[in-house]
This record gives structure tokens, sequence and C-alpha cells, in this order.
């Protein structure tokens, strides 16, 4: 990667979907050799998967200054609301062959529960599902930027009001959020 940048072709390198343990190592290469570490990690981060980000990754913030591009942040449409009758819309991306399996493993009776739960939370904003779970990732101080996944542009326009929905994300409000998913991970001993 250094040789990419020592040519002007890009200023720095990132990472995706690696564990904090090979961006440490990483880190440690770089260090040793006098190169330029990944200064950023591409994991995929929503109220349903969010170990890596809120646990695992700590101490890689404060160590290397690592931010995140984080992807899948409405759980590959699951927390647009649009399957939460367990139906699966016949324009949807899990009614491709490709996505059946993913489908049987995100559709399953607690997930469609806790996103029936986010509802009323969106409803109370008088905000979509779809811009509440973007606006909770993006709310995250590690977070730099959200990877949204569209399919129609009037998806993409619905997903870039996330960003008025951030300040109205209060303590309050993400309380009655974890209340309804319950997924907050373990943090470790030393970052309580």
């Amino acid at each position: 990667m250094n040789y990419v940048i020592d040519k002007g072709w890009a200023y720095y390198w990132g990472t995706s979907e690696w564990s904090a343990q090979q961006i440490t190592e990483a880190w440690s290469v770089a260090q040793r050799l006098d190169l330029v570490g990944p200064i950023v990690e591409q994991p995929e981060y929503n109220l349903f998967s969010r170990h890596k980000v809120e646990s695992e990754y700590l101490p890689l913030y404060t160590n290397y200054g690592l931010g995140l591009a984080t992807w899948s942040p409405l759980s590959s449409g699951v927390l647009t609301g649009k399957y939460a009758s367990g139906n699966i819309p016949p324009d949807s991306r899990f009614a491709l062959d490709n996505y059946k399996n993913l489908a049987s493993r995100s559709l399953v009776d607690d997930v469609l529960k806790k996103v029936k739960g986010l509802k009323p939370i969106a409803d109370e904003l008088d905000v979509t599902l779809s811009q509440l779970a973007i606006a909770w990732c993006a709310s995250n101080p590690n977070v730099s930027s959200v990877i949204t996944g569209a399919t129609k542009e009037a998806q993409i326009e619905e997903n870039m009001k996330a960003i008025n929905v951030i300040p109205l994300l209060t303590p309050a409000v993400m309380e009655k959020i974890e209340a309804v998913v319950q997924s907050k991970p373990k943090r470790p001993d030393s970052y309580r």
C-alpha cells in the first residue's frame, strides 16, 4: 500500500472486515517499517450486528485513530420494515435465489418482532424505519461514514434524510431503541 501512497495515487488505505487483531498486526508492521498503517475499516454495522464496532475495535479508535466506513445499516433491508409481516415482496433482494439462505437466517421471529418494536419509535419521531436505523449507525462517534445500499432512486433520497434524524436521537430515544433490540454487546472490562 505504501507504494501506492508514495506514488501519490492514494493518501491512505483501509481494510474491510478485518479483525481487531489483524488491524493491530498491520499497524505493528507499519510502525516497525516506518510505513503508513490502515486508518479506516469497513465493517458491517447495524442494530443487529454490533460486536466488532462497539466492543472488538474499542482500543483501535484511540490507539490508531481508526475511523469506520460501515456497511449494511439496514441489515440487508430487514430494518426497512418491508419484511416485518414475514412476507417477502417479489421485487425485494430476498426474493432472489441467491439471497434465499440469507433471508431464512435474517427473517426469524425474534428479529421481526424487534423491527415491529422499532416502528413506534420511528413514528414518534416522524421518520421512517430506514432513516432511524441509518441515523442510529451514523450517531456512533467512531463511524466516519455509513454506506447505504439502494436499488431505487427514491431509496437513496429517503436514506439521505437520515442526516436530519441524528439530532433527534436523544439519550432517551437511544434507551427506547436499546430496550427494543437488546443487542448491545458486552464491553471488555477495561472499557467500562
